[in-house]
C-alpha cells in the first residue's frame, strides 16, 4: 500500500454525520432446505461478493445464507469514511431484528472476512441465545502483514487531528489474493482507479482506505478485547500463513483470549488475505461447513472441537 492525500477544500466544510448511502451493492440471501441459517459478514470497505463462494457452497450443503452490505459500502467513499464502527454493526444487527431471520427458527450461525469476523463474535455475543458458533476469517484486529506499508506507523500522528480525514491509503499487488488470474482482474480495475471512482466497488471493493476507518478498526477492537473472555460459544479462526494484510498474530490474539473451551484454528499455505475467494476457497467453504454441520448435530450447540 501506498499513502496518498487528498486535499479538497470542501472537506472543511462537510458536515460530520451523513445520512447512509444506500447506492451500490445491497448485500444477498439464498433459501436453504437444512433449516440453520449462516449470516457472512464482508470486510471493511469489502462487498458481499467476496462472501459469494462461500456462501454458494454452504447453501449447496443445505443453509440458508444471509450477507448484509455494510453501512455507507457500495457508495461513495467520501461518505464511507465518516461511518463509525457502530454503523457498520448495526447493520449485522438489523438482520437479527428486522429481516425474516427474527422470526425464523433453527440454528444460526455467523461468520465473517477480516473485520467482518470480529462484528461475527459480536453478534454471536449479543445475541447468544441465537447463534450457536461462529467461524472467522483471516480477522483482523491490526494490519501487521507482510504487505503492510512502514508508513502505518506515523498514523497515531494524525489519529487525534483533523489530518485523518486527507489521508487514504491506496491499494496495491497482490491486493490480498495470491490467484494470479483474479488478481488480474482486480488489477484492471485498481490499478488506474481515482479516489471517487466506485464504477466496479461493488464487485471488488474500494482500491483507496481511508485512515479514518482504521480509526473505527481501532476503536471497535478496543470494545471486542472487553467482551473476548466471557465469549463461550464454539468458535472457528481460518486465515493462510502467509496472509500479506494481517499475520497469523490476528488469529492467535483471538484463540488465546476467548473465552470458550470450544476452539479450533487453521492455517492455510496457498493464499492470501481475502481466503473466501483465493486459492483456497474450497478448504475454506468445506471447513466452515463441517464446522457448522457438527454444530447442527449437537442438540447442545457445544462442538468437539479444540
Amino acid at each position: 500500500m501506498s499513502v496518498i492525500v487528498s486535499l479538497d477544500i470542501k472537506e472543511f466544510y462537510r458536515p460530520r454525520a451523513h445520512p447512509q448511502d444506500t447506492s451500490g451493492d445491497t448485500g444477498f440471501s439464498l433459501k436453504g432446505s437444512n433449516g440453520s441459517t449462516v449470516v457472512l459478514i464482508h470486510g471493511l470497505t469489502g462487498t458481499p461478493n467476496e462472501m459469494r463462494f462461500v456462501a454458494n457452497s454452504l447453501n449447496k450443503a443445505g443453509y440458508s445464507v444471509i450477507c448484509p452490505r455494510l453501512a455507507n459500502h457500495g457508495g461513495s467513499i467520501r461518505v464511507l469514511k465518516y461511518t463509525r464502527w457502530q454503523e457498520f454493526y448495526e447493520s449485522v444487527r438489523d438482520v437479527f431484528t428486522k429481516s425474516e431471520l427474527a422470526s425464523t427458527p433453527g440454528k444460526v450461525f455467523t461468520g465473517g472476512l477480516s473485520m467482518g469476523a470480529l462484528l461475527a463474535l459480536l453478534a454471536a455475543d449479543e445475541f447468544s441465545g441465537r447463534v450457536a458458533g461462529v467461524s472467522c476469517l483471516a480477522p483482523t484486529l491490526f494490519y501487521d502483514g507482510w504487505n503492510s506499508p512502514q508508513s502505518k506507523f506515523f498514523l497515531p500522528l494524525g489519529y487525534h487531528t483533523f489530518l485523518k480525514y486527507f489521508f487514504y491509503f491506496k491499494e496495491e499487488p497482490p491486493y490480498g489474493v495470491k490467484n494470479e488470474a483474479i488478481r488480474e482482474r482486480i488489477h484492471r480495475y485498481y490499478g488506474t482507479a481515482k479516489l471517487d471512482d466506485i464504477e466496479n466497488a461493488a464487485q471488488y471493493g474500494y482500491p483507496y482506505f481511508p485512515i479514518t476507518l482504521l480509526c473505527q478498526l481501532k476503536f471497535l477492537v478496543r470494545h471486542l478485547e472487553k467482551a473476548l473472555p466471557r465469549m463461550r460459544f464454539p468458535v472457528q479462526l481460518i486465515q493462510a500463513k502467509d496472509d500479506d494484510m494481517t499475520s497469523v498474530k490476528n488469529s492467535k490474539f483471538l484463540y488465546d483470549r476467548i473465552g470458550s473451551e470450544d476452539k479450533e484454528m487453521i492455517l492455510l499455505y496457498n493464499s492470501y488475505h481475502v481466503i473466501t475467494a483465493d486459492q483456497e476457497r474450497d478448504i475454506v467453504a468445506d471447513r466452515m461447513q463441517r464446522f457448522f454441520d457438527h454444530l447442527r448435530a449437537t442438540p447442545t450447540g457445544k462442538s468437539s472441537h479444540s
